[in-house]
């Protein structure tokens, strides 16, 4: 499990973001990590080999461990530029506009032989789809950074960005 990552508020002129001192107070991090397990699709975007146009497409997934848990063809275009630049970013708001995360991360294939058994269940439970018999690849994202906001009245005081080691 990985360590509790640092937070901060992050600097973004023009924006109106409060000081460090200022506003409602830093998200906590189990907000943010409730946020991202709630979401039922993960646009994951990542970098094209040769530059160009960046490549999103929405996945299924679950958050376990301070991961994020997906599985794609290791044929499909976000595996290929995943193998090319491992650096994805994944966009996230619910209904409520006024919220948001942010996360950027690194995405790894998974070992062939990883247990696969909280992931099938996770999964299972959120989308009422059985992956026990699945046997492609899984893949997981590794947060670096993160940010988030919550409005609920406060925008400029709620922006939170986390770094992790």
């Amino acid at each position: 499990m990985p360590s509790e990552p640092k937070a901060s508020r992050p600097h973004m002129p023009g924006y109106g973001i409060a000081g460090p001192d200022e506003g409602k107070g830093l998200l906590p991090w189990s907000w943010a990590e409730a946020f991202i397990a709630a979401a039922r699709n993960y646009p994951i975007v990542t970098n094209r080999a040769g530059g160009g146009v960046p490549h999103a497409m929405p996945v299924w997934g679950v958050w376990l461990d301070g991961r994020l848990w997906f599985s794609t063809s290791p044929t499909s275009t976000k595996a290929r530029n995943i193998a090319h630049d491992p650096r994805v970013t994944v966009p996230l708001a619910h209904e409520r506009d006024e919220e948001a995360v942010v996360l950027e991360g690194v995405a790894e294939q998974l070992p062939a032989d990883i247990d696969r058994t909280k992931f099938n269940a996770v999964y299972k439970d959120k989308y009422d789809w059985d992956m026990s018999g699945e046997t492609g690849p899984l893949w997981a994202i590794r947060p670096t950074r993160v940010f988030a906001f919550s409005a609920n009245g406060d925008f400029a005081g709620t922006t939170t960005r986390w770094t992790f080691e």
